[in-house]
């Protein structure tokens, strides 16, 4: 049986599509009806799709699975799958679909023209996407109301009003092609639909079986997440959502490649790749990347040392390029200690929360410009990881040895306190101590840290570990909110650096009940964004790829132990 799912949780979509169907609309925002909508140049709902019958909104109940989404009233059904990446096709019978553009308002600069092309077709021209949106009936009963009107009014299509059978495709192009041309029948459609995903579930996720029972799932999150390139896109991505997160953030997209590399290698290479394609002459890499921005005010932490180390054991053949991967982590090596040390400081530091990916987190409730030993330890990793790259390379490995250890050092000098780590301000050098989970994040050093240490460290995280996962803030701290983003909720990547830490250090049963706990909360309660750590709550965005990817990652892991 098809795994089936709500579209008022995850989007209807396809790999490549820039588009999907969903009542998600804005952020946090649902619409009664499910609407077309698309992630070019934002998040924009271009059209409504509202079942009809007798000329009235048709009651029903819809269902979706990876190829097709339904709605059903009786034996009355309304069908829609992606014939490609670009194409929509709605069949109906028993039943219409009154298909309109979401805005009434037209104004020179906003909104939806909507008019009928001389060679049969109606278009619906989206100022905000910068695209039209081709509605072609191939069969059945049809009308048209609002063609070329101006300001206010209603634009729309509506097929099958009649009862009768109908289908239409609907097209996202960006200024003409020829007529549309039908070789498969909808049922076909539908079968090529479903066995284009069941190939990319079988690559990615293989080992799947019953102690798995989410993954097929979250192979479709990420398959129906994928982007083709376009815009400042450069090659095909994972977007971390097609709700309203739908972006590539210069941390999440490691967690999807790390997903991806077994079963998928390329799209995995292009995941971790994406960003660099966007590095800047200081080796920083920007915030993030969509469709028609590329912002810089932010980083976010350097974790891509960890992840070429692990992409370097998963990705069949190793890196498909390794010197250019040793000058991509060189240059971004540098960005943090060339730029983000004071002057006579050893540490790097945060400029903001946003930049530790851990954007409100108590660690930056009272200054934000920290010192903090997260980041200390990630670029200890990734200038370990640059020594393997360079000696393999024949370059010079030494200096990578060495500063690391001396960042190693000067994190333990200067941020253990004999109980914990603390943070400290670079403009007040004020020392503080968190009840965040963050503080504890050094513990991805694993082997490289000092026994009492990393023991100190496992005894903190094991005060976090609920019976949903990992708290970001002890939920006894006066600063814990159950839907506090990085104030409490559980999330996946903090899962997944931790996880690797403890097991790197010898912490192998703590690893297993911090892996266990999370898949259990993806298998109750899907891939959202974050979970309540008391409750197990999908909370914010509830189609998110890195969660999606983390439990891959950790699923798999644990298959393979079991061996």
């Amino acid at each position: 049986m098809a795994t089936e799912f709500s579209v008022y949780e995850i989007p209807f979509s396809r790999s490549g599509a820039w588009f999907g169907l969903s009542p998600v609309v804005g952020l946090a925002t649902y619409a009664d009806d499910v609407h077309l909508v698309s992630h070019r140049n934002g998040m924009h709902p271009v059209l409504s799709l509202v079942p009809v019958l007798d000329g009235n909104r048709a009651t029903t109940v819809i269902t979706a699975e990876p190829a097709v989404v339904t709605w059903s009233a009786g034996d009355r059904r309304v069908a829609a799958v992606f014939s490609a990446p670009d194409t929509l096709r709605i069949s109906g019978t028993g039943m219409g679909m009154r298909i309109s553009a979401t805005q009434s308002t037209l104004t020179p600069f906003t909104g939806t023209y909507f008019f009928a092309d001389p060679a049969g077709a109606a278009v619906f021209t989206s100022y905000e996407t910068g695209h039209r949106f081709r509605v072609t009936v191939l069969s059945g009963q049809s009308s048209r109301a609002g063609e070329q009107e101006l300001g206010v009014a209603e634009r729309m299509v509506v097929a099958g009003e009649d009862g009768g059978p109908w289908e239409v495709v609907i097209e996202e192009l960006a200024t003409a092609r020829p007529p549309v041309k039908s070789t498969t029948d909808f049922p076909g459609t539908v079968t090529a639909a479903r066995d284009s995903f069941s190939r990319f579930a079988d690559a990615v996720a293989p080992w799947r079986n019953d102690r798995t029972p989410a993954a097929e799932l979250a192979c479709y999150v990420i398959w129906s997440a994928t982007v083709n390139p376009a815009g400042f896109v450069t090659r095909p991505a994972v977007l971390m959502s097609k709700h309203w997160m739908d972006k590539v953030w210069s941390w999440d997209h490691c967690f999807n490649a790390l997903a991806l590399a077994p079963g998928a290698p390329g799209l995995a290479w292009d995941q971790f790749q994406v960003m660099f394609d966007h590095q800047d002459t200081e080796g920083a890499l920007p915030d993030s990347i969509t469709h028609a921005e590329v912002l810089r005010n932010f980083v976010k932490p350097p974790i891509h040392g960890l992840a070429l180390t692990r992409l370097r054991e998963r990705l069949p053949g190793g890196l498909p390029d390794a010197r250019q991967a040793y000058r991509q982590l060189s240059a971004l090596t540098s960005f943090w200690l060339d730029h983000r040390r004071a002057p006579g400081h050893h540490l790097p530091h945060y400029e903001h929360g946003n930049d530790s990916g851990w954007d409100n987190s108590t660690v930056f409730r009272e200054e934000r410009l920290v010192q903090s030993a997260d980041l200390a330890a990630f670029l200890v990793l990734q200038m370990k990881e640059l020594a393997t790259l360079a000696a393999e390379l024949g370059e010079p490995s030494a200096r990578w040895d060495e500063q690391a250890d001396d960042m190693l050092v000067a994190m333990l000098a200067e941020l253990w306190d004999g109980t914990g780590f603390v943070s400290r301000g670079v403009r007040t050098g004020t020392v503080r101590s968190s009840a965040s989970l963050l503080d504890l994040m050094p513990v991805v050093l694993g082997e490289y840290l000092p026994r009492q240490v990393f023991d100190q460290l496992c005894a903190g995280i094991s005060a976090h570990l609920t019976s949903v996962g990992l708290a970001t803030e002890l939920p006894s701290s006066p600063y814990y909110e159950a839907d506090g983003y990085w104030r409490g909720p559980v999330w996946a990547p903090a899962t997944i650096l931790i996880e690797d830490g403890l097991r790197r250090g010898g912490a192998a049963e703590l690893a297993d009940q911090v892996s266990a706990r999370f898949r259990a909360t993806c298998e109750k309660s899907g891939f959202a964004e974050n979970f309540d750590a008391l409750t197990g709550e999908g909370l914010r965005d509830r189609a998110y790829t890195w969660t999606a990817s983390a439990y891959l990652i950790l699923a798999e892991d644990a298959e393979r132990r079991m061996r």
